[in-house]
């Protein structure tokens, strides 16, 4: 199983990183400034103080993610830490979206199963849907795939969120389970139900709580996720996305995790940093790891 290391680097539409350094970021969403922690950024500013001047406070907005109309609600107030997307995805949706594509594409029949885990506001899982409702040409004319995508997370909060973007993007129809649960427990009634996923991507949290209090801790309970994520594998999974932020272990680190989970499936594993790039430099921002499975 080959394992090579790549930095993909977001370019979601709406959004731009005029600047960082000092510990801090300062972004531009839909026109309107903002300054956010950011501890990863430990150089200098680039742009003089004037620049980062009235900055608001808080925004709501929706922005075009730049990928087929799909719509993202962007909401900040000053003390906030997250603002309903991580724009240095947008490589990895993009990736997830051309997997699809080209799967469905050679074979219309297929129906894909696609589980998102700990999928937050659902851009993501916008994504997959998006592309499984492409119309692919087969040898009865123009047909529309529909492959089933499943979100699962522990906040209702972050659920009702991703809903509103559904709806935002006009794919009310588009055939995604919104599920609120704790993500080892919907794993292991799935697999009590004989449910076999053909995709899987998480983004697992250092720490967090479930709908009922339960507490998740990624140090005590990721050898039991991918363990349970290997158990609802499909015979023939097209994809395996695993991302982290918050942690010490490093992209290789990830990367070993996967293989271990994924032993046995004939693939290739890619790992390495997500990253945006910083307006009129050259500069990067990393802002999480990630391995990646993909079937050969």
């Amino acid at each position: 199983m080959q394992n090579s290391i790549k930095i993909w680097v977001g370019e979601t539409g709406g959004y731009k990183l005029l600047d960082s350094g000092n510990k801090q970021k300062l972004e531009e969403i839909g026109g309107v400034k903002i300054v956010r922690a950011e501890p990863r950024a430990w150089w200098d500013k680039s742009l003089p103080d004037s620049e980062w001047q009235g900055v608001k406070t808080g925004l709501e907005e929706v922005i075009d993610i730049g990928m087929g109309g799909i719509k993202a609600k962007i909401k900040y107030k000053g003390s906030s830490k997250h603002i309903g997307i991580f724009p240095e995805q947008f490589s990895q949706w993009r990736y997830i979206a051309e997997r699809i594509k080209n799967h469905e594409t050679q074979d219309a029949s297929v129906k894909l199963n696609i589980l998102n885990l700990f999928g937050y506001t659902g851009i993501a899982s916008l994504v997959a849907a998006k592309a499984s409702l492409c119309r692919v040409e087969t040898s009865f004319g123009l047909a529309k795939t529909g492959s089933r995508v499943t979100h699962v997370d522990g906040s209702k909060q972050s659920v009702d969120w991703a809903r509103e973007n559904q709806k935002l993007s006009g794919m009310e129809d588009a055939p995604i389970r919104w599920i609120v649960d704790d993500v080892i427990k919907f794993i292991k009634k799935e697999k009590s139900r004989g449910v076999k996923y053909d995709a899987i991507i998480m983004d697992p949290p250092s720490y967090g709580k479930g709908p009922k209090g339960e507490v998740w801790k990624i140090e005590e309970q990721l050898p039991e996720l991918l363990e349970s994520c290997r158990q609802i594998l499909s015979d023939q999974p097209l994809f395996v996305i695993f991302n982290m932020y918050s942690t010490e272990l490093s992209s290789l680190s990830l990367s070993n995790l996967l293989s271990d989970m994924v032993k046995g499936l004939n693939g290739t594993i890619e790992c390495g940093e997500l990253a945006i790039k910083q307006e009129n430099s050259e500069r990067l921002l990393p802002l999480s790891i990630f391995a990646l499975w993909c079937a050969n």
